[in-house]
C-alpha cells in the first residue's frame, strides 16, 4: 500500500509546489533556476529510497538538558530498523531492531546478553528517515524552501508528526542540494522547540542489506 504512496509523491508534491508559489519564489535562491532543478532530484531521491545505512548523533534535548548519542543505524521504508549506539561508553553496544513486526533490544554489557520485547515510542521511530517520508507523503500541511548556508544550500522540506505526542509536533529534513544526500532532521514541539536532533554524518542509500540485520 505504501508503494501507492510514492507513485503519487512526484503528483502530489508538484501540485503543492505550484499551490504555495515555489516555482516563482520560494525555490529560487541566487541561482535561480539551478533552485528548482534541485528541488526535483531532491523529490526523485526521497521517491527513490528503499533503504539506507547511516552513521548519525541524536540529541534529545528538554529543559532538564540535553543527551548525545552516537548510532549505526539501518533501516528499510517498509519499516525495519536497526539502530546501534557506539558513544557514550555507558551505553556503546545497545542495539535496537525492528523486523517489522516486533522490537527487540540488546546490550552486550549487561549479563552477558539480554534479548527484550519492547514496545515502540515516537522517540525512537522518528529519529528514522523513513518515518520522516511517510509523514511528509500523508501530512495535511507541509512546507518547502531553501536555505543558503555557509556550507552549501539545502532544500528544507517540513511536516506534520503524527499523534498527540507533547513534544514531537513537527519536523524538518535538511538536504544537501549538491550531494542529494540529508544533512540534519530536527523535531520540534507544538512551541517550537527544538527536541530531537539527528545528524547524519555518513549516508548510504539503496545499499544491500540483509534481513538478519533486523533481528536478533
Amino acid at each position: 500500500m505504501f508503494k501507492k504512496f510514492l507513485q503519487l509523491f512526484a503528483m502530489g508534491l508538484f501540485v503543492i509546489a505550484i499551490a504555495a508559489g515555489c516555482f516563482d519564489s520560494g525555490l529560487r535562491g541566487p541561482s535561480g533556476a539551478e533552485e528548482i532543478s534541485a528541488f526535483e532530484r531532491v523529490q526523485k531521491m526521497l521517491m527513490e529510497l528503499e533503504n539506507y545505512r547511516a552513521i548519525a548523533t541524536v540529541e534529545y534535548r528538554s529543559n532538564k538538558g540535553m543527551n548525545a548519542y552516537e548510532t549505526v543505524q539501518h533501516a528499510k521504508i517498509s519499516g525495519e530498523y536497526r539502530i546501534e549506539v557506539t558513544a557514550p561508553e555507558h551505553v556503546a553496544g545497545s542495539v535496537t531492531t525492528c523486523d517489522g513486526k516486533q522490537i527487540f533490544q540488546f546490550n552486550s554489557r549487561v549479563n552477558g546478553s539480554v534479548n527484550l520485547m519492547v514496545q515502540e515510542t515516537p522517540e525512537r521511530s522518528e529519529i528514522f528517515l523513513t518515518s520522516f517520508i511517510k509523514n511528509y507523503l500523508q501530512s495535511e500541511e507541509i512546507s518547502v524552501s531553501v536555505s543558503d548556508m555557509e556550507e552549501g544550500v539545502r532544500t528544507v522540506l517540513e511536516a506534520n508528526v503524527p499523534g498527540e505526542h507533547p513534544y514531537l509536533s513537527a519536523a524538518k529534513l535538511w538536504v544537501d542540494n549538491s550531494s542529494l544526500l540529508p544533512v540534519q532532521l530536527i523535531i520540534f514541539d507544538r512551541d517550537g522547540a527544538e527536541r530531537i536532533l539527528v545528524t547524519y554524518h555518513v549516508f548510504e542509500k539503496n545499499v544491500e542489506l540483509n534481513d538478519e540485520l533486523f533481528t536478533l
